[in-house]
Formats: structure tokens, C-alpha cells, sequence
């Protein structure tokens, strides 16, 4: 959906790239100058330059450090030193602990229940206090204001806040000294503040340079304010991009999307999952679902890209170890490399093994095999066999099922 390109009065208030400038000499080496990484098989694939920012090597494992460390650095001291409060989906948490250790002060963060487990522990790990509250991250904010008003501490808003949206646009300054010529930056969205600092750094002196928003499709909440043209919330559902999962987009931030953002796309919770598992394999990069949705976008050309440089931004990689087998296994089924299928056969000796002799004539791989005759749904004498078959792509899963079609069995492909 396209953007209008005008400059309001109210977002020059709101941030300029003055304030972008500032945040960079604050922050200097306490933060990563992340690498901004050529990938020759992507490139490839595409038919462009491709290039990954990857703020999954950041400090903390994701950019929020910029924004919180940026934030926290500008506070007198005595706004600070008893502590201050946030909400977090994750990598903001991380952000504000490890900025709160490294000035020596207090810091709690609410987060939702079912936020993944590694991030949990590494907010903890950074010394921060948890809470545990809410069924996603509104509701968890919702539950951080209250004690903020309860504790009187400073509180460290995850987007909405011009000191956070200039740290998190520092990343556009890097980008532009690392590649002069940039034609196209594809950014993940939640709340808003990670593009709207790195809108405001690049387009106030490259304006021609086409600036690209993502959402998940279960938080889509910029993509319909936008299409309405005021600002909404959406309800979220369960996302492998919880980072993003957003329900309303920041106001300050919203307006600066509707400035300067060219478009804002959606991407599906598979697409997701594929661009996580091509990542670790092509780029061998491992980042979460947030930071996989700006290349998900492209691949599955959610939106006109125009010749040039392009460059796809890795916001994160705190991604929880347990999460990554179930995501490999989604990866892989859509982009065609696992089949699940159900073949019934006869009851009779050999006949599995000629089953297994016909995929084999296809040079699949047997991952999975369950071989079942007990099941009173079949009749008497047939047999139930469930596969899990490694392919090579979609025409190789065609070619596998038209395979054992051809050889006369009934084949049921499972989702």
C-alpha cells in the first residue's frame, strides 16, 4: 500500500535526523556497528544486489539496544538512578537490562506469559527484574503503566518515544556510509519505532530511496491504520514473529510511517518459517521470525522492488532453542522440501517394502515411516502407512505422489 511522500510539521517535532546524528556520537562504542553483508546466493536467486544489515549480531542479539542505551544515556542521573520500568515482547527487555546494568540501576520489565523462554532468561541474566502478565504485549504494557504510576520510576517505552526512534535510526546512518547507492531498505514493523528512525535518517538526504515496511499477517496493525487512514488496532494472533506482534502502532510513530514509509506489506506465518530456514542455509545466518520477515517479503514479492541495491534488515536473532526444530520442520514443507503423505496398501508380506522401493525410484528420502493395520477405520486386510519424505521442491513432491499414483496407490498428501 503506498504512502504519500509529504513531510508534516508534526513528525519534524517529533524526530529529525539531528537527533539521529546525536544518538550516534551517545551511543559510539557501546553498541555494535553491525556488518552489512553481501549475499551472493540471494543476489543470485533475486536477479539484484542483496544485502543483509544484521542486527542479529547486535549487542543483546537484536536493535533494540540502540533505542533503550540511547534513551537511558540522555536521562539525568537523577531520573534515573532508582530505577526505571518497561514492557517488552523480548528484545526490548534485553535492551533496557543490559543498558540499566552497564549505568548500574534498577530495571523491571513486564512481558507476556507465553514469551519465549530464551528471552526470558536473558533479560534475567542481564540482572532485570521479570514479570510475567498478560496474554501478549498490550496487555503487558497496559500492566507496566500501572506500576509506573504505582512506583513513580522513569518508564522506557519500546518505540514510542523520539529518543528510542532516533538510537533505533542510527542503523539508517550506517547504511547510508556503508552503501552510498542504496536503492531499497525492507524493514520489519511492530510498534513502529525501529522504521520511523531509519525513514527519518535516510530520507531527509537520500528521499528517492524507497523505504519498506513488514508486518506479520496475524499483527497487521499499520498495513489497515494505513488503509483506513487513522490509526487502529488489530486483534494478534500467534506469530513465529513475536517481536512484531503488535497490536496498535504508536501514534508518533504512525504519523512518521505515514510520512515517509513508500509501502507496508504482509507477509504469512510460512513464508516466515521458509526465510528462516534459507537464511540459516543460504546466508548461514540464524535469526528469530521477526527478522526473517523482511526477506520473506521479498521472495515472495509482496510488493514491486525496483532495480538496485536492496538491502533486507535482520532486525533480530533471539530466537528459543526449542522454537527452531518446529520452525525448520514449517521451513522446510513450505518451500517443498518435506512431504507428509498416507498410502494405503494390502496386508501381505513385501508390500512395504515395495512402497518403500517406489519412493526410493524417485530419489526421496524416507524421513518418517508409521506402519499401521490396527485401525478399525480400514478394512480387513489393508494396512495404513504414514510417510514423512524429504524432496527437493514442489516438482519433486509432484513427481513423488504421480509416481505412486501411476503405480496404483491411493495416495492422501497431509498437511
Amino acid at each position: 500500500m503506498s504512502m504519500h511522500t509529504d513531510r508534516s510539521t508534526d513528525r519534524d517535532r517529533i524526530l529529525d535526523r539531528g537527533m539521529i546524528l546525536e544518538a550516534a556520537r551517545r551511543l559510539g562504542d557501546h553498541i555494535r556497528r553491525t556488518e552489512l553483508m553481501f549475499s551472493h546466493h540471494f543476489s543470485e536467486r533475486l536477479g539484484r544486489p542483496l544485502f543483509f544489515k544484521c542486527e542479529n549480531l547486535q549487542r543483546t542479539g537484536s536493535f533494540k539496544i540502540r533505542g533503550a542505551l540511547n534513551f537511558l544515556l540522555a536521562q539525568p542521573r537523577t531520573a534515573i538512578e532508582e530505577g526505571v520500568i518497561t514492557a517488552s515482547a523480548g528484545n526490548h527487555g534485553q535492551g533496557v537490562a543490559f543498558a540499566c546494568r552497564l549505568l548500574g540501576i534498577p530495571a523491571q520489565v513486564f512481558m507476556p506469559e507465553n514469551t519465549p523462554l530464551q528471552k526470558v532468561h536473558a533479560v534475567r541474566d542481564y540482572g532485570a527484574d521479570i514479570v510475567l502478565t498478560g496474554k501478549n504485549f498490550d496487555e503487558a504494557l497496559a500492566a507496566a503503566r500501572v506500576r509506573v504510576e504505582k512506583a513513580g520510576r522513569l518508564f522506557v517505552h519500546p518505540f514510542e518515544d523520539p529518543l528510542v526512534m532516533a538510537g533505533q535510526g542510527t542503523i539508517g546512518l550506517e547504511l547510508l556510509e556503508d552503501l552510498p547507492d542504496l536503492s531499497t531498505v525492507i524493514v520489519p514493523i511492530g510498534g513502529g519505532g525501529l522504521i520511523s528512525g531509519i525513514a527519518v535518517a535516510v530520507k531527509e538526504v537520500r528521499p528517492r530511496v524507497r523505504i519498506i515496511g513488514v508486518e506479520t499477517a496475524a499483527a497487521p496493525s499499520v498495513h489497515f491504520s494505513l488503509r483506513k487512514g487513522s490509526l487502529m488496532g488489530t486483534p494478534v494472533g500467534f506469530s513465529l514473529a513475536d517481536g512484531i506482534a503488535v497490536k496498535h502502532p504508536g501514534e508518533k510513530t504512525f504519523g512518521i510511517i505515514r510520512s515517509l514509509v513508500d509501502e507496508v506489506v504482509l507477509v504469512e506465518e510460512e513464508e516466515i518459517a521458509q526465510s528462516i530456514v534459507l537464511l540459516l542455509e543460504g546466508a548461514k545466518l540464524l535469526v528469530e521470525g521477526a527478522g526473517a520477515v523482511s526477506l520473506a517479503a521479498l521472495l515472495h514479492a509482496r510488493f514491486a522492488c525496483p532495480e538496485g541495491k536492496t538491502v533486507c534488515l535482520l532486525s533480530g536473532g533471539n530466537i528459543d532453542v526449542r522454537t527452531i526444530a518446529t520452525v525448520v520442520e514449517r521451513g522446510l514443507v513450505a518451500g517443498g522440501r518435506y512431504l507428509k503423505l498416507k498410502v494405503e496398501l494390502e496386508d501381505v508380506p513385501g508390500s512395504l517394502a515395495r512402497l518403500a522401493g517406489d519412493i526410493a525410484a524417485t530419489r526421496a528420502n524416507i524421513y518418517y515411516i508409521n506402519h499401521d493395520r490396527r485401525s478399525i477405520a480400514l478394512p480387513i486386510g489393508k494396512t495404513e502407512v504414514v510417510l514423512e519424505v524429504e524432496t527437493r521442491g514442489y516438482e519433486h513432491i509432484r513427481e513423488v505422489v504421480d509416481h505412486l499414483e501411476g503405480k496404483g496407490y491411493q495416495v492422501t498428501v497431509l498437511k
